[in-house]
């Protein structure tokens, strides 16, 4: 390899071999700009590509380029080729042989990338750009054109990827699960349509969080979560103790079919905020205020008189704020068996939090996606960077599953 291109690739020259070097390339290539230093650097790294490629001709033949040989097959010149590096388009020599069975490795035969630009477009689409987006920052960085089609292309490499991580195994037991739901608009066939991505995020028995699947779907019924929540079974999921989820349509008959022993409990940030909807600033903080008093109480026969008081307060100015709250009492009120300790983990939903965060990203970045299978490409890839850093266990997660063990004897592992 050139010694010059040593300097950008070793980072274990010393100080002043690198000086060196660094004041040779300067003068030979008579660098004056940014852009003269992209020129010697293509230059440099064809001419270690031609070097390499040498060495692996030699390897093929069984000879080197100043020996003489009786073989009968020889070198046969070269061929020029143009490839797509990380200091832009380039062309490179490839040694040619008579009998053209000469297969380099450095640079294969049809490869036309060596810029490992695969990857990064796929962290680009992770992060919510469009195949526009990405096609034109490519060319704006590079300085080589690649289509969007290209780009739909190597996104479509992590397909099979998604397949597995959709099948792959789970715990047979998760102490609580979180079901949510975010809306994005796609096209079919010319029509755009909204869709509901479904997250299914568990807490296993570790107490580490982990995104079990993601399902998209275009109606929610009784018939569609159970084909969700029997995938999970499939998968090897015998039992969960907690379900946490909002109000969505059929997802209460369906657990009670799938998992008959599940402790349903209806999301209490999104009830807090389904209530508030329609409440005006000024209000707002007071009302939020009060709901804390129902929620927060210490047992079920409190919650009630909370009720009862915030109902009597803010009936008369806001008619039906708090209908939803008599409405789904019976899939509130199983929080008020736990600890304060334990509840702060089922209503505190940071965790999914974060994660629709990453997710409405794509929504800010992307008005409309082309296909289904477009969002579940994006979907997968940014679920994959937000989850990157789940190692730690939840907080006081010790005293949380010492009081699960307790309330659901012999359903937590030992």
């Amino acid at each position: 390899m050139s010694s010059f291109l040593v300097v950008f690739c070793n980072n274990t020259l010393k100080d002043k071999e690198k000086m060196h070097l660094i004041h040779q390339f300067l003068e030979e290539y008579d660098i004056q700009s940014a852009e003269d230093i992209q020129d010697a650097l293509k230059d440099l790294l064809g001419g270690t590509i031609k070097e390499m490629m040498e060495a692996e001709m030699d390897d093929h033949l069984g000879y080197e380029k100043s020996e003489r040989s009786d073989s009968d097959d020889y070198r046969n010149g070269y061929k020029r080729k143009r490839v797509n590096s990380r200091y832009g388009s380039m062309e490179i020599e490839v040694p040619q042989d008579r009998k053209s069975t000469f297969e380099p490795q450095v640079v294969k035969k049809r490869q036309k990338d060596i810029s490992d630009i695969d990857q990064k477009i796929i962290s680009m689409y992770a992060k919510g750009m469009t195949t526009r987006q990405i096609s034109e920052t490519i060319e704006d960085i590079y300085g080589f054109e690649t289509s969007e089609g290209f780009i739909s292309d190597v996104t479509d490499k992590i397909l099979p990827q998604i397949e597995d991580w959709q099948n792959r195994p789970l715990d047979e037991v998760y102490p609580i699960l979180y079901i949510d739901a975010i809306h994005y608009s796609v096209r079919d066939n010319g029509v755009i349509r909204k869709l509901a991505a479904y997250v299914i995020l568990g807490i296993n028995a570790e107490g580490k969080k982990e995104v079990l699947t993601i399902s998209i779907g275009e109606n929610e019924s009784s018939k569609y979560w159970l084909s969700v929540l029997n995938e999970l079974k499939n998968r090897g999921v015998k039992d969960i103790l907690i379900i946490c989820a909002d109000g969505l349509t059929g997802i209460k008959e369906a657990i009670a079919a799938a998992f008959p022993k599940p402790e349903y409990q209806r999301c209490i940030v999104h009830q807090v905020r389904n209530t508030l909807r329609y409440v005006p600033d000024k209000d707002r903080k007071a009302f939020a205020t009060d709901l804390k008093t129902i929620y927060q109480a210490a047992d079920e026969k409190k919650a009630l008189a909370a009720l009862d008081r915030v109902t009597e307060k803010w009936t008369p100015k806001y008619p039906n704020s708090m209908k939803r709250w008599k409405d789904n009492w019976d899939s509130i009120s199983p929080i008020f068996k736990f600890s304060a300790t334990v509840r702060k983990v089922i209503y505190t939903t940071n965790a999914i939090e974060s994660l629709n965060s990453t997710y409405r990203k794509l929504n800010r970045q992307r008005s409309v996606f082309p296909s289904d299978t477009a969002l579940l490409k994006a979907l997968y890839l940014a679920t994959f960077e937000a989850t990157k850093k789940w190692t730690a266990t939840i907080r006081n997660w010790a005293q949380v599953y010492g009081e699960l063990s307790i309330m659901y004897e012999g359903r937590l592992p030992e």
